[in-house]
């Protein structure tokens, strides 16, 4: 039996896979879901864990809808929609963003709310072509959190950004791909074929330069270019000295694939 109830986790090859599941609840983040994310994101980051990039994804008709009002509003147990945000959802996002490894995201269905912002921390986002994103706060009162309000406007422009979050329209998926929301819109039947053969080819991936480029680019955000090509100086010694670049270097030069093994 899984050691969780909101959720699967399964490690394969060097992918650890999240699957949302709360089907019957459009995977709607309870405290417990955001709990039980915590630490299967925590051991799939963890040294010696195998594991060289993450997958996520929801079960049934949605990928997340976001918040689950059914706890006693945004504001949970506390009351308090900040603390909530502060306690529980901010080390769920942060442990996302500082993981070595890609990430990537499977949409399937709705992504709304923070659960839009949860599909959108990944680096590569694959959705299908019935998914739709949703910037719900507005409609019933309340801001764009989990990371929506950094994310969108770096995304799409403050344009596009502004009016999704004030508006609270649907964004279909297609349309995300043309904003530059997400990286691929594919028929629902392939949605998960796709998305797995994907991330296991990061996981087979060199690993450590791979973390190194969503870390450069999550950095390039705030960095003047002076800034920027010093800490890509830096990524790039780091990098150069890891057994997959001189494996990579060797398999050029050889004319054949390289057998990365992350190290």
């Amino acid at each position: 039996m899984s050691r969780f109830e909101t959720l699967i986790f399964t490690v394969e090859d060097g992918l650890a896979t999240i699957t949302l599941n709360q089907p019957d609840k459009l995977n709607a983040i309870s405290t417990k879901m955001k709990a039980e994310m915590l630490t299967a994101v925590r051991e799939a980051g963890a040294p010696g864990s195998g594991v060289r990039a993450l997958m996520i994804t929801g079960a049934g008709r949605g990928f997340c809808a976001g918040a689950d009002l059914s706890e006693g509003g945004v504001g949970g147990t506390t009351g308090d929609p900040g603390a909530n945000l502060v306690d529980s959802y901010h080390p769920v996002f942060l442990e996302l963003a500082h993981l070595d490894m890609p990430v990537i995201t499977a949409v399937n269905g709705v992504a709304a709310g923070a659960g839009m912002s949860l599909a959108l921390t990944a680096d590569i986002v694959i959705a299908a072509r019935s998914a739709f994103f949703l910037q719900a706060f507005v409609n019933i009162g309340l801001v764009p959190d989990a990371g929506s309000t950094y994310l969108l406007p770096r995304l799409v422009g403050e344009a596009r950004a502004k009016a999704m979050m004030m508006l609270g329209e649907r964004i279909p998926a297609e349309q995300a791909a043309d904003w530059g929301l997400i990286y691929q819109v594919v028929d629902d039947a392939a949605l998960t074929e796709t998305a797995t053969t994907m991330a296991q080819r990061l996981a087979k991936g060199p690993t450590r330069a791979l973390s190194h480029i969503r870390h450069l680019v999550a950095a390039s955000a705030g960095n003047g270019y002076e800034s920027q090509l010093q800490a890509e100086a830096l990524a790039q010694r780091a990098a150069g000295r890891t057994d997959d670049s001189r494996e990579g270097v060797q398999a050029f030069l050889e004319k054949r694939p390289a057998a990365f093994t992350g190290t």
